[in-house]
């Protein structure tokens, strides 16, 4: 068997005495299909392309209307020496490394170290540019709650968990759950895309695996039709994160009592919805009813631990922003600066 089929064998992600066949549209169904999925690929860069459209002519003007404008940084003098050893070694030289590179420079240490402050606040991100990002990232996770509010507030499941699982496999695909997956897989690609030139934060690479974990995710729970858990899990990501940009755009603009309310709001809701929710409804569907139909299998295990690195990373992020609401609850919303 070569490895393409052994790859794609029924067995390792489907239920024992289920094949692909069970899959191919028949009997007035019309089942999920990996080729479904390659329009997310061109619709990610239709979605940097709306970014970009949206930041110029609404997320720009929306800023300065808020009071927060473009601050160009004084920029470090050519320096070839200190510009090689900022790129290549580090952004922040030992107190030895300043006095070699202070020889090689020909410069004072005083001078070497002031270089080196305003290189950093060259590369540093400015409040519009962090605000734009917030904006289009606010913009698109309200429309996708909307619409994820609307495309399972009259399905079963959303109510009872075990309806997840009544009549799988034999589950038709509705035209409300084949957008909600390509447009929220369409942006998740297109974060990825952009991640070069967004700004940086300190949980980067958690957010880089997260993207990645979710897309994993999502393809594969449309290619064996796992699509209403996967529909149940958009749903609950979606919700606190429309908060959490609502905050960031507060911080920008300075409205330090609404920031740190909907901030507080967004703790609670993210506790809820990812500490709670998440693990004990969404993955006890996934890890105990399954079972109930079909012997446990390899898919079954590989989407289970998908689940579990979310909700690792869900407890990371929990961590973080319980000291976030520890320590600015007492003091000013400064604090955040480095979350948001």
């Amino acid at each position: 068997m070569s490895p393409t089929l052994w790859f794609w064998s029924d067995r390792l992600w489907l239920p024992g005495g289920l094949s692909w066949a069970d899959l191919e549209d028949k009997e007035g169904r019309v089942y999920a299909k990996p080729s479904h999925l390659y329009i997310t690929v061109p619709f990610a860069f239709c979605f940097l392309l709306i970014r970009y459209a949206f930041e110029k002519w609404i997320a720009t003007p929306l800023a300065a209307s808020a009071g927060i404008k473009q601050i160009v940084p004084m920029r470090a003098e050519d320096n070839p020496v200190l510009q090689h050893y900022y790129t290549t070694k580090s952004r922040n030289p030992a107190q030895n490394d300043i006095n070699g590179l202070s020889k090689k420079s020909s410069l004072s240490v005083r001078q070497v170290e002031r270089w080196f402050r305003r290189r950093r606040t060259q590369d540093r991100p400015g409040v519009l540019k962090k605000f734009r990002e917030a904006s289009w990232r606010l913009v698109f996770y309200i429309c996708a709650f909307i619409g994820g509010i609307f495309a399972l507030y009259d399905k079963v499941w959303l109510f009872d968990t075990k309806e997840v699982w009544t009549g799988f496999p034999k589950q038709s695909m509705l035209d409300s759950q084949y957008w909600y997956y390509v447009l929220e897989m369409s942006f998740y690609g297109c974060l990825l895309f952009s991640v070069a030139f967004d700004v940086k934060r300190k949980d980067f690479k958690e957010q880089i695996i997260h993207h990645l974990a979710t897309l994993m995710l999502l393809s594969f729970s449309w290619c064996v039709n796992y699509i209403r858990i996967g529909t149940l899990v958009m749903l609950v990501h979606d919700a606190s994160d429309v908060l959490l940009e609502s905050a960031k755009l507060f911080n920008y603009a300075k409205w330090e009592k609404t920031c740190k309310t909907i901030f507080v709001v967004f703790a609670i809701v993210f506790m809820v919805t990812r500490l709670i929710i998440f693990p004990f409804w969404l993955i006890h569907c996934t890890w105990v009813y399954p079972v109930l139909y079909y012997p446990p299998f390899f898919g079954y295990y590989f989407f289970n631990g998908m689940l579990m690195v979310l909700l690792c990373l869900h407890m990371f992020w929990a961590f973080l922003i319980v000291r976030m609401v520890k320590k600015f609850m007492f003091g000013t919303v400064s604090y955040l600066k480095n979350f948001l």
